[in-house]
């Protein structure tokens, strides 16, 4: 079993009152990292899923006598897949408020859905935490450094999805039930999209140009939407935790670009299923690519875990110079160049180390990433 770093996160959390929700794909683990909480100790976990009918049902019209009646002994709710009951805020606010000594911990796979139920119910009364597809440090706390290295290319096609790992020689068979069948279900079932085929188009479109800067307008010449569908589509499918934005770096410079986002996907292995190709390293076109959207995926993953806060962005000019990745913590400057050659040298424009002169450089390649995805932090 491999052990999450968010777990012990969790764990610290369920000696208060407030209530835990944890966010995030689709198949990344949500349900099995509770069972590894709730095992093999005297919590006396009540489980829910959303996805059961009859439990959608019981909770449409809660009250605090009824819920009271359903928990009963209970000390810990946990309630899975949360963004399918209709209530789901009202309840959980009225287990807070009004019964004694119960712990929720609520899961849910679409930020937007359970988001819009719970927030304005527990303004003040939750923790909230997100579970990625696993971690390189994840795996390196299971098999060690020299295996996960040794691994490196095979993550890159594959990514780190929980099944993939536990499958190995069945990647792809994984990754295209996973694209095809789970990708969209949540954006189809709430939003009733009229025409899946070309949100499908939009993210392979996206897949396509992983890394490098979209341009709406493009975007809906290229899947035959208008420029605001293809910018609500965007949206839908970050809050379904499909695909992130970075958003360009500006402070002082006019050339810098102002508006200007690049899309990344939360698994390398998923982004190839949707283009269909999962072939080596040495014989792709996209390598970097590849590389840039594993190293901003981990970045994000080791930050969220560790609870270190940063603004991350990619900078750009209009004359085209530019950075991989920037961070800003603590009014500090981090900028990072990604490249899979270990040979390249670093090169990182004048104007912005002139512009931003206490800023920290750094060129990330194959033989220093760890120092740029696990501890120390910078």
């Amino acid at each position: 079993m491999i052990t999450r770093q968010l777990q012990k996160l969790i764990q610290r959390r369920l000696k208060d009152k407030k209530v835990i929700i944890i966010l995030g794909p689709r198949q990344a683990g949500k349900t099995t990292l509770l069972q590894q909480i709730t095992t093999g100790n005297d919590l006396n976990a009540l489980w829910w899923n959303g996805d059961e009918t009859d439990t959608r049902i019981s909770l449409k019209n809660p009250t605090s006598t009824l819920l009271k009646s359903f928990i009963g002994k209970h000390k810990l709710l946990i309630i899975d897949e949360a963004q399918r009951i209709e209530n789901i805020g009202l309840c959980i606010k009225l287990i807070h408020d009004n019964i004694e000594e119960v712990k929720v911990i609520a899961t849910g796979s679409s930020a937007f859905e359970l988001a819009n139920k719970i927030n304005e119910p527990l303004t003040g009364r939750k923790w909230e935490y997100y579970l990625f597809p696993i971690s390189y440090g994840e795996m390196v706390d299971y098999h060690g450094k020299t295996d996960e290295r040794r691994l490196l290319e095979h993550r890159l096609i594959y990514g780190y999805y929980p099944e993939v790992l536990n499958n190995p020689g069945d990647e792809k068979a994984i990754l295209q039930q996973l694209s095809d069948s789970y990708l969209y279900k949540d954006i189809l079932t709430w939003e009733k999209i009229q025409k899946p085929g070309r949100l499908e188009a939009l993210v392979q479109a996206l897949a396509f140009q992983l890394g490098n800067e979209v341009s709406f307008f493009e975007l809906s010449k290229t899947t035959g939407l208008d420029k605001e569908t293809v910018e609500r589509y965007i949206i839908l499918l970050e809050r379904a935790f499909i695909i992130f934005r970075l958003r360009s770096f500006n402070r002082n410079l006019r050339t810098e670009l102002k508006k200007s986002r690049k899309i990344y996907f939360y698994d390398n292995g998923l982004r190839n299923a949707l283009i269909r190709n999962f072939q080596p390293v040495g014989l792709r076109n996209d390598t970097g690519a590849l590389w840039e959207n594993f190293l901003v995926c981990e970045r994000m993953k080791y930050l969220h875990y560790q609870q270190i806060y940063a603004n991350r962005y990619f900078w750009r000019t209009h004359d085209r110079q530019e950075i991989d990745y920037v961070e800003e913590k603590d009014g500090k400057l981090f900028a990072f160049e990604f490249k899979w050659n270990q040979n390249s040298k670093a090169k990182f424009p004048k104007i912005f180390t002139r512009t931003y002169p206490e800023s920290e450089t750094l060129l990330i390649t194959p033989g220093n990433f760890e120092e740029f995805i696990s501890p120390p932090a910078f």
